[in-house]
């Protein structure tokens, strides 16, 4: 009984019991391991002698693993499906290679004890299949080593060489095409990622085939090297060694060798030919077989044609008739058969089974981009892959602008435009185009403010950045520590599209923030903010007045992060003052002062001031028309050029002393004077008296007189 019980324990660790079984399964080593175990046990057969028995099982796996490899790339279905075939490649070479070494160690050193010498594989090869004649079994391995060096491999190579190469040109082109389908919404984010994924295992599958071809070619030339050294060596060392006849030497050593070159390159065959069918495979759908039945008989007049030429062989004097007039009845029935039952195409199942197609609604032509981004050609990299530099800068971008000005700007569009210039890029709002400028995508802008010296002059294309019309260079990236020792700003191609960008987001903040976004924005509020929201609109003003308030607002570069207190004023000035949207908006500057001053006060604390002339502020006060929203200002041409050369002297004033002032004037007058200075400089601010807080530092720096 006891010894029942000591044999049940053991035993109780193979129940069916799926946790016991995980348990055993703990303890083996995983499939990393064994693959690691196994590249060393290959390198160790270069060095450790093999016994015969061990050399058999290696060189029958080596045959074996190459059929199975030729299997597989045989019924594929694309070549993605076998992506580790590179790294297959390479082992199962290093297993010939490694094998090889290990029969010409063990031919060099029993050769002269007989025909088993290194092994029965080696044997039979040796005997059987060469017929025990040496100049038969020569001829057959010179053949195969040319079929396997000059026609497979090289052709292969050469295929998955142009493969790749055309593959990576057209990478940008289908990354492009995927970003449009995600933006017209074909696609969802999901499978965007899914085919970016593939296009990038596509990329690598090609290119490491076109290194993988090289292996299979360099192990044809180390099969011809290593078959010379063996005869070469085995004749030496069986005349001078072992003292045994040239005639026996030769037939002994070179049956042998001749036997080793033949296991070995039968393998390299099948690989090699299986190399050339994955990279030939190309664009094919389906597996080898599939592909070859469908294209070779699809058609009944290819082999009504062939059976007709075949069978007018059979007719020829001195062929034989039985094998053609066979190959022609095989033909014909085909030609018959697929002439009563013509093969259909993918494309007229898919018609048939699928829905009928449905146009593209004409009102899809009337939808507008608010924001988009147009790249020249030589841009397209800048913009292409999931980690692209220009789509990374303007999501920093986009959540910049939303914490500074308090609502989120649009996305930007990236499109190609194969009309531009291979270096340039246009900025469009509503696809009217706002801006635009060349880069050059190789080297890197050096921008020099004060102006570029002959001192400071690097070698480079000159040019003006494109956001500010600054003075700059277009280096090459060796010389960028040169360029910063000078003085100069170094930015690289993207940081300038960026950077334009952004300044012409902020130019035009007003036009982008639409009906929709200004509901979101009141939506987006908190709780205890929307009582104020439901009181203010419809009954006191509407959702279009709020927007437009918020417009002006943005136009003039004043964030409204603070949206409840923009509504308690919008409120309170619709109850003390005309409705119009010049009033409000001058009522809201009044109670975001604080604000407004605090983004206009310099490092010294203090807001720098220009101010206008009593004179001045009559003279347009007295040259204004109309009342509310229609006031406008109707000064002589005469007059308003004087003002613009007042305004252009105090400006060039205070920018010689290194100030960013803005212009106060009374509240009458700012708006009229606002319409003069955004013509002329629109990052200049205008402010009112009334919007000064009292508490803010202030200095005058110049006068308009």
């Amino acid at each position: 009984m006891e010894t029942l019980k000591a044999l049940a324990s053991p035993l109780s660790l193979f129940r069916q019991d799926g946790s016991q079984k995980l348990k055993l399964r703990s303890h083996l080593p995983g499939t990393d391991i064994m693959l690691a175990l196994g590249v060393i046990l290959l390198i160790s057969i270069l060095i450790v002698p093999l016994p015969t028995l061990f050399l058999d099982i290696g060189l029958s796996l080596s045959i074996t693993s190459s059929v199975l490899i030729l299997m597989v790339a045989l019924f594929l279905e694309r070549p993605l499906d076998f992506t580790s075939f590179p790294t297959l490649l390479l082992l199962t070479t290093m297993f010939r290679l490694s094998l090889e070494v290990a029969t010409t160690r063990l031919i060099l050193s029993h050769g002269n004890e007989g025909a088993y010498a290194a092994g029965h594989v080696v044997a039979s090869f040796g005997g059987f299949l060469m017929g025990n004649d040496v100049v038969i079994g020569g001829i057959v391995f010179c053949i195969l080593l040319v079929v396997n060096f000059m026609v497979i491999t090289k052709g292969s190579g050469r295929i998955a060489e142009v493969s790749a190469r055309f593959f990576l040109d057209a990478m940008p082109g289908k990354q492009m095409a995927i970003d449009a389908d995600l933006a017209s919404g074909a696609i969802n984010e999901r499978a965007a990622r899914k085919k970016r994924k593939e296009l990038e295992e596509e990329s690598s599958f090609y290119g490491a085939m076109d290194g993988a071809a090289k292996f299979v070619r360099n192990d044809a030339i180390a099969g011809i090297l290593i078959t010379a050294i063996n005869i070469l060596g085995g004749l030496t060392i069986g005349v001078l060694r072992h003292n045994m006849p040239i005639a026996e030497a030769a037939q002994t050593f070179t049956t042998l060798t001749i036997g080793d070159g033949l296991v070995s390159q039968i393998p390299a065959l099948l690989v090699s030919l299986a190399a050339g069918i994955v990279v030939t495979k190309g664009g094919t759908d389906g597996s080898a077989d599939v592909t070859l039945f469908r294209q070779l008989g699809g058609n009944a007049k290819p082999l009504a044609i062939a059976a007709t030429l075949s069978a007018a062989f059979a007719f020829m004097p001195g062929l034989p008739a039985f094998p053609f007039l066979m190959i022609a009845a095989g033909a014909g029935t085909g030609a018959w058969v697929r002439y009563k039952t013509p093969m259909k195409n993918d494309e007229d199942d898919i018609t048939q089974h699928a829905a009928p197609p449905t146009t593209q609604p004409i009102t899809d032509l009337l939808k507008i981009d608010l924001l988009r981004l147009e790249l020249g050609f030589d841009l397209l990299p800048l913009a292409s892959g999931d980690n692209s530099k220009i789509t990374e800068q303007i999501k920093a971008l986009r959540r910049k602008m939303a914490a500074e000005m308090g609502f989120i700007t649009p996305s930007v569009r990236i499109q190609d435009n194969i009309q531009l210039p291979a270096s340039r890029y246009i900025i469009k709002l509503k696809e009217i185009e706002i801006a635009s400028g060349d880069v050059r995508p190789n080297r890197l802008l050096a921008i020099c403010p004060m102006g570029i010296t002959s001192q400071q002059k690097l070698p480079g294309e000159e040019t003006t950045e494109p956001s500010f019309n600054l003075p700059a260079i277009w280096i090459d990236p060796d010389l960028k520590s040169q360029a910063t020792d000078s003085g100069y700003t170094v930015v690289d191609p993207v940081t300038v599209i960026i950077t334009h960008l952004t300044e012409a987001i902020s130019q035009n903040l007003g036009e982008l923030l639409t009906y929709a976004a200004a509901q979101t924005l009141l939506d987006d509020l908190p709780a205890e903010d929307q009582k104020l929201v439901n009181d203010l609109i419809p009954s006191q003003v509407s959702l279009s007045t709020v927007q437009r308030v918020l417009q002006s607002l943005l136009e003039e570069r004043i964030s409204i992060r603070d949206l409840p207190t923009i509504l308690e004023s919008i409120q309170e000035g619709s109850a003390l003052t005309a409705k119009g949207i010049k009033a409000l908006t001058a009522h809201v500057r009044t109670r975001l002062a604080r604000q407004i001053c605090t983004s206009y006060t310099g490092p010294s604390g203090t807001i720098s001031m220009i101010t206008l002339s009593p004179e001045w502020e009559t003279k347009i006060l007295n040259n204004t028309v109309g009342q509310g929203d229609e006031k406008t200002l109707a000064m002589p041409p005469t007059m308003l050029d004087q003002f613009v050369t007042a305004l252009r002297k105090a400006l060039d004033q205070t920018a010689n002393l290194g100030e960013m002032p803005v212009i106060v004037t009374t509240s009458a007058t700012r708006d009229c004077v606002r319409m003069i200075v955004d013509r002329i400089n629109p990052s200049v601010a205008v402010i009112a008296q009334t919007e000064i807080y009292p508490r803010t530092r202030i200095r005058t720096v110049a006068t308009i007189s």
